[in-house]
């Protein structure tokens, strides 16, 4: 079983987003990037099927800019192998390009199962996983929560509205769109990490997309500020009479 994990940097959303706000573009070197949250939770499940099945693992990243630690974090944390897929690629590059990319080089590379984060905080729209297997033709599901092989068989656990599940099994190869892992994503500490930026290496591919169709971004806007909210002070007798009164003129309560 050869498995491969998606990683994309996104945003600390510690810090502020910048944003030019004369031409509303977002000033991607003016911020911090980290790892997903998501594909976190996607490397987490591979690393546990590798512990219970044998699978081989392999990370790939998309050359944004400073991906590098990141792979290495991976191999830190139990991966087998990194790859850093190269080209004309930046941190503002669309999910639709780097899914081209992605799905170009599993035309020419091997994996019976390919795991992503559901999603990412920078765009919430989970398109990589459905683009790569759409572009591959394969079966994709997302917002999964647990993935088991047996046999022949992918089994995987999927999330739906109201606290329902469902449960399904597939042939290789698929796509799966990761939402949690069985267990909270390891750690991996910075010495360990820099122990394997001297004895491994990543793997570094020529993977330029096509041009591709995209959608076009004209303009980011900071949050507008509607109203405030009001403080009620006072006694428990004040506070309910200013409560009841804040609902009548909003016409909520009648009387």
């Amino acid at each position: 079983m050869r498995i491969l994990v998606l990683s994309k940097s996104v945003p600390d959303l510690v810090e502020e987003l910048a944003l030019d706000e004369d031409n509303g573009e977002l000033l991607h070197d003016d911020m911090t990037y980290v790892p997903s949250e998501w594909d976190d939770h996607a490397l987490e499940e591979a690393l546990l099927l590798k512990e219970e099945v044998g699978a081989e693992v392999t990370v790939l990243a998309v050359d944004t800019g400073d991906v590098d630690n990141m792979l290495f974090t991976a191999l830190a944390k139990g991966a087998d192998h990194a790859v850093k897929l190269t080209g004309d690629f930046d941190l503002a590059t669309s999910n639709r390009k780097r899914a081209q990319a992605i799905a170009n080089y599993l035309r020419d590379n091997t994996f019976d199962l390919v795991l992503s984060g559901v999603q990412a905080i920078d765009d919430i729209d989970g398109q990589i996983p459905a683009i790569v297997a759409g572009l591959l033709e394969w079966p994709h599901a997302s917002v999964v929560t647990e993935v088991s092989i047996q046999g022949e068989q992918i089994h995987f656990r999927q999330e739906y509205g109201g606290g329902l599940q469902a449960e399904f099994s597939a042939q290789a190869p698929l796509v799966l769109g990761i939402q949690a892992a069985r267990k909270p994503p390891r750690y991996a500490s910075i010495a360990k990490v820099r122990q394997m930026m001297k004895s491994s290496t990543v793997d570094e591919i020529d993977a330029s997309a096509d041009t591709v169709p995209e959608i076009e971004i004209r303009r980011f806007f900071k949050p507008v500020a509607a109203g405030h909210a009001e403080m009620i002070e006072g006694d428990p007798e004040e506070v309910a009479d200013r409560i009841i009164t804040i609902l009548k003129e909003r016409k909520l309560v009648r009387g």
